[in-house]
C-alpha cells in the first residue's frame, strides 16, 4: 500500500494537528457535560477520518502481477516539482491551449519509465519522488506493474505549497535504501535513473551526489525541457484527471489548465520554467553515469544501453491495478458528518423563541 496525498504530507500534518488541538480543548472544557464529550470526540474522529481520506491509501494491484527476478536492482528518482508541469514535452516553449495538446515535462517521465521498464524486463524495480519531501512510492518489487501503475498517476506538487526545487531532495532517502539493499543482498547488481529539469530555486547549494556513486553500477539522468523555457501548469490537488476521472461538463469546472504566474514586473505573467543541463551534468559526474537530455522524438536506448539484467526466473500471475482505499474512511467520515447535522439542528431548534399564544 502506498499514499498519494492530494496536499503535502507535511501540510496534512499541520492540519491535523492544528483541529485536533481545538477540539481536544472542547473536551478538556467540557469534560463535565456528556453530550458535549460525546459531540467533540466525534468530531475528534472525523478528523482522523478525514487525514486518512486526503492522504489517499492506494493499492497498487488487486493482484500479484506478471514478475520475473533478476541480478539487477533499478532504482528511479523522480522529480515532481512544479517545473516538471512545464508544456514543453513536445518542443514547444508555450505549448497548445488544450490539455491533450500540451504533453507536459511528466508526460515525458512518464513515457520514458515506460520504455525502460520493457527494456529490463525481469529486473527488479522501486520508484522515489521528491518535490518538498522525497518519498519511496513503490518499495523494489519484481512486480513491473505496480511500478507502472504508480507511475501512471504521478503528478506535479500541489502549487500553492511549493517551497521551491532542490535536486539533491532525494540524497538522503536514496543513501539510506540503498545502503539497506546492498546489506540485504551485497553481491546483487543496482542502477539508478534520476529524471528532472536541474532547476535548483530553493535558494541553497545542492549537497554532491557522491555518497550514492559507489552502491551503483549504472544508471543515466535524464533531463527534461527546452533552453527556452515553457509555462508551467498549476494544480490544486482535486484536478479529477489526478483521480483517474473524464472532466466533466460542468461549466464551472474548468477544462482548460490555468499557470503559474510570475510577479516580479509591473503585472503577472506566466512564469517560464527553463532546463539546467549544468546542473543535470553535474549529478551524472557525481553518480558515475551518462546524462541525457530527453524529447518526444527519441528513444531511451542510449539510457539502458549495456545494462544487463542478467538470469531471469519468472512467475505467472494476473495485471494488478489501482485501488483507492480512501472511500472506506470517507463512510465513516460521512455517517458522523449525519450525526452532526442533525445534533446541530437539534441545538438550533431549541435556540429558536417559542411560539406566543394569540
Amino acid at each position: 500500500m502506498t499514499l498519494n496525498p492530494i496536499l503535502p504530507i507535511w501540510v496534512l500534518a499541520l492540519l491535523g494537528i492544528g483541529l485536533s488541538a481545538v477540539f481536544v480543548w472542547q473536551l478538556v472544557v467540557n469534560r463535565s457535560r456528556r453530550r458535549l464529550v460525546i459531540m467533540w470526540s466525534s468530531r475528534l474522529l472525523m478528523v482522523a477520518l478525514l487525514m486518512v481520506i486526503a492522504a489517499r491509501p492506494t493499492i497498487l494491484g488487486d493482484g500479484q502481477g506478471p514478475s520475473a527476478s533478476g541480478g539487477l536492482e533499478v532504482y528511479f528518482v523522480v522529480d515532481t516539482t512544479s517545473s516538471m508541469a512545464a508544456e514543453d514535452w513536445d518542443g514547444g516553449a508555450i505549448g497548445g491551449t488544450d490539455v491533450t495538446d500540451s504533453p507536459t515535462r511528466l508526460d515525458g517521465v512518464k513515457a520514458d519509465i515506460d520504455s525502460i521498464v520493457a527494456s529490463l524486463a525481469g529486473a527488479q524495480f522501486s520508484l522515489v519522488t521528491f518535490d518538498a519531501v522525497a518519498v519511496q512510492r513503490v518499495p523494489l518489487t519484481s512486480d513491473a506493474s505496480a511500478v507502472l501503475s504508480s507511475t501512471s498517476v504521478l503528478r506535479q506538487e500541489v502549487s500553492a505549497y511549493s517551497r521551491g526545487s532542490s535536486i539533491d531532495e532525494p540524497v538522503t532517502l536514496m543513501i539510506q535504501i540503498l545502503q539497506d539493499a546492498a546489506a540485504l543482498n551485497p553481491e546483487q547488481r543496482r542502477v539508478l535513473f534520476y529524471f528532472g529539469d536541474g532547476e535548483q530555486t530553493s535558494g541553497t547549494d545542492p549537497q554532491p551526489f557522491t555518497v550514492l556513486a559507489p552502491y551503483l553500477q549504472g544508471g543515466a539522468v535524464l533531463g527534461y525541457g527546452t533552453q527556452d523555457g515553457a509555462r508551467m501548469r498549476e494544480f490544486n490537488g482535486i484536478d479529477r484527471r489526478y483521480f483517474g476521472q473524464e472532466p466533466t461538463d460542468d461549466p464551472a469546472e474548468p477544462q482548460q489548465p490555468t499557470y503559474i504566474q510570475d510577479y516580479s514586473g509591473n503585472a503577472p505573467v506566466d512564469a517560464l520554467s527553463k532546463i539546467d543541463e549544468t546542473a543535470l551534468g553535474v549529478i551524472a559526474r557525481e553518480l558515475g553515469i551518462i546524462y541525457e537530455h530527453r524529447t518526444a522524438a527519441t528513444s531511451t536506448a542510449l539510457a539502458t544501453t549495456g545494462i544487463e539484467v542478467g538470469r531471469l526466473t519468472a512467475s505467472d500471475g494476473e495485471p494488478g491495478s489501482v485501488t483507492e482505499l480512501y472511500w472506506i474512511a470517507a463512510i465513516g467520515f460521512g455517517l458522523l458528518a449525519l450525526v452532526q447535522i442533525v445534533a446541530i439542528s437539534g441545538a438550533v431548534a431549541e435556540l429558536r423563541p417559542g411560539r406566543r399564544r394569540p
